[in-house]
């Protein structure tokens, strides 16, 4: 994708899907920043997600627009399930791309980097099961193991929970990283507008993005002049899957309040612990100065 002046053996790259509610806050972006930027990912696609409101995978889609034209950097993007599995919108552009890309014949690994609803990847599976054993995906959402009450309302897992436990039941190979973990990813306002904002159009971007929102109605979560850079642990676990800790658990399930509740029956699945944010932050801050050639 971008040209960093370095490159990585050929063997070592991967494949990667990015899935994003591009538009739903402002951390989204930097991770899609973020995995175009690294010369191990092979970006094949960015496609977008519904984040449980009107139009807004069609919000998502055009913040992808938006990133690319900022970047200069040409990727391929694609509209995703305009609303939950229940909404029964047929197959979208975006679930049938990543059915065509797991079941390419290619030796490379594929990845799905799922950050917000889960529900392309579920179309995906509902429509051709055979992908199942053909990628892995990385999700940031639910609240981890089981039993567990949910502390607030998951917000990924949330917008669609029939999607997630239908993922969750797969057996496709799935990492997770649960509330507690992609909370954890913490920066400061003020380094955002010292070390980004100055890196060409696209750091500015990131930044008036970031503000914008900070000053909008749904950001009452926030904490005022801090963030949660909660989607980049996906771009840096596929990077790196030592960053973190993680342990082989049973999916859990869903409950509609977002709680995970225990399977006996359920499939294996990936629990990240924590992750390293220092390595996170620094490595996609790295990559912006040498992409935007600010880092003299």
């Amino acid at each position: 994708m971008a040209s960093l002046g370095f490159d990585v053996p050929e063997n070592k790259k991967i494949r990667v899907i990015v899935d994003t509610d591009a538009a739903c806050e402002a951390d989204d972006p930097f991770a899609i920043v973020h995995a175009l930027l690294s010369p191990k990912l092979m970006v094949k696609g960015v496609v977008a997600e519904h984040f449980g409101a009107a139009h807004s995978m069609e919000d998502s889609y055009e913040e992808i627009l938006t990133i690319r034209n900022a970047m200069g950097v040409d990727f391929r993007a694609f509209k995703g399930q305009t609303g939950p599995l229940s909404s029964d919108s047929g197959v979208s552009g975006g679930a049938e791309f990543i059915i065509r890309e797991a079941m390419a014949e290619n030796p490379c690994p594929l990845f799905v980097l799922c950050q917000g609803a889960i529900t392309n990847v579920a179309m995906a599976i509902r429509t051709e099961p055979a992908i199942i054993g053909r990628m892995t995906v990385i999700w940031i959402g639910t609240h981890g193991e089981a039993p567990c009450k949910a502390p607030f309302r998951e917000f990924n897992a949330g917008n669609d929970v029939e999607a997630a436990n239908l993922v969750l039941k797969s057996g496709i190979d799935l990492w997770l990283v649960p509330s507690q973990v992609y909370s954890t990813v913490t920066i400061g306002i003020a380094e955002i507008m010292r070390r980004i904002s100055p890196l060409g159009d696209i750091g500015k971007h990131l930044y008036e993005n970031l503000i914008s929102y900070n000053f909008s109605q749904g950001a009452g979560w926030t904490q005022g002049e801090s963030w949660s850079l909660g989607d980049s642990p996906a771009v840096a676990i596929a990077l790196n899957p030592g960053c973190g800790h993680f342990k082989e658990i049973k999916a859990p399930l869903v409950s509609d309040d977002t709680s995970s509740v225990a399977d006996p029956d359920a499939p294996t699945v990936r629990l990240y612990t924590d992750v390293d944010s220092r390595y996170i932050l620094e490595d996609l801050i790295a990559k912006l100065e040498l992409f935007t050639g600010q880092n003299f």
